[in-house]
């Protein structure tokens, strides 16, 4: 068996490390068709409708006479204008229909389309199977768009941190003398930043008036910056024990240049330590976003992040009236123990001194 088949034998007896994988591809899935599985479009609003408590338990099947309907539920109908008090209406049941036409959104970021899985028979009794919040915007959609960003971030951040900190780690340990000397120095003094802090502190320099999308990019590349410094000190220790192995003093006999050693001979062997590493950091970069957006320096409403969703959850009377706004912070739950039970499952399944 190749080393690659070995880890994989071994990751799946790890029952643990399994349903994190599956936990994080329904997530990821999730996130890559959230156009078409979100009934709404994020900032979709029906301010008759705020706070609307979830439908996901008033879904019927058969009506009150005993027939079989298909899925559906009661329309609701608000007792105040002024407070978010609903009864249902038993005379005016309302389909769940799939593949329907709604608001438009780019699918996969490529396809105009406006094909959702699932929506109503009356478009003025939005689905809102997870409830609203207070501007009536379905929770269920927003948490699926929120994802797009919310673990999107964890992906790009280490992606780009990873590949500075092999390629940095695997110069400074290889070529040793100033080169190393330099290298480390900076690593230094980047790890006595707080990466908060830093974040915190450029998004007041460059002020309110960023978009998301700039908010995104920039906390994406403090973090890598930061964060790519831990692992090029690990590396550099791993390339200096590597460097001596018969094979790269051949390679460097058959006349190869120093970088294609370090990129093809070296830094392949700490592939390993960069895929757990890589699972056990990104819910760092997660959390991370998610403190941002929370303390409102992250992204902006009316986008949607799992961070400035929790939000609503700042204000005690929201959580005890509304408790279906701490949502968000149950799939931020789920992410992160996701990753951290498959780099669990990935650093015993490397070890070669494991044997399950």
């Amino acid at each position: 068996m190749s080393p690659s088949q070995i880890i994989w034998f071994k990751l799946r007896r790890n029952k643990t490390a399994m349903f994190g994988l599956a936990v994080l591809i329904v997530l990821y899935l999730g996130a890559l068709f959230a156009g078409f599985l979100a009934p709404e479009h994020f900032a979709s609003q029906h301010r008759e409708s705020t706070w609307h408590p979830p439908r996901i338990g008033q879904i019927h099947f058969v009506d009150d006479a005993g027939s079989f309907q298909g899925p559906f539920f009661y329309a609701t109908r608000r007792l105040h204008p002024s407070l978010p008090e609903y009864e249902e209406d038993r005379a005016r049941p309302v389909s769940v229909e799939f593949f329907v036409r709604g608001d438009p959104y780019t699918l996969l970021g490529v396809f105009e389309t406006d094909l959702h899985l699932l929506g109503t028979s009356d478009p003025k009794q939005p689905l809102y199977l997870l409830g609203s919040d207070q501007f009536g915007r379905d929770i269920h959609s927003r948490l699926l768009y929120g994802s797009q960003i919310s673990l999107s971030v964890g992906i790009v951040g280490i992606l780009v941190s990873m590949t500075l900190g092999l390629l940095l780690g695997g110069v400074a340990g290889y070529f040793g003398g100033r080169i190393d000397f330099g290298l480390m120095r900076v690593i230094e003094v980047l790890l006595s930043v707080p990466s908060l802090y830093l974040i915190l502190t450029l998004r007041q320099t460059f002020g309110q008036g960023l978009s998301s999308t700039q908010t995104y990019f920039m906390i994406v590349l403090v973090l890598a910056f930061v964060g790519w410094a831990a692992n090029a000190r690990v590396v550099r220790g791993m390339v200096l024990a590597l460097k001596e192995n018969d094979y790269v003093t051949a390679a460097e006999a058959l006349g190869l240049s120093r970088m294609r050693i370090i990129t093809k001979h070296i830094l392949p062997n700490t592939w390993s330590f960069a895929i757990v590493t890589a699972t056990l950091y990104v819910p760092y970069y997660i959390l991370s976003e998610v403190a941002l957006s929370f303390l409102g320096v992250g992204i902006n409403e009316p986008d949607a992040s799992w961070g400035n969703m929790l939000r609503d959850a700042n204000n005690v009377r929201n959580l005890t009236d509304y408790p279906w706004v701490l949502t968000p912070g149950v799939f931020i739950f789920l992410a992160t123990m996701a990753f951290n039970y498959l780099g669990d499952g990935l650093r015993d399944a490397t070890d070669p001194r494991s044997k399950t």
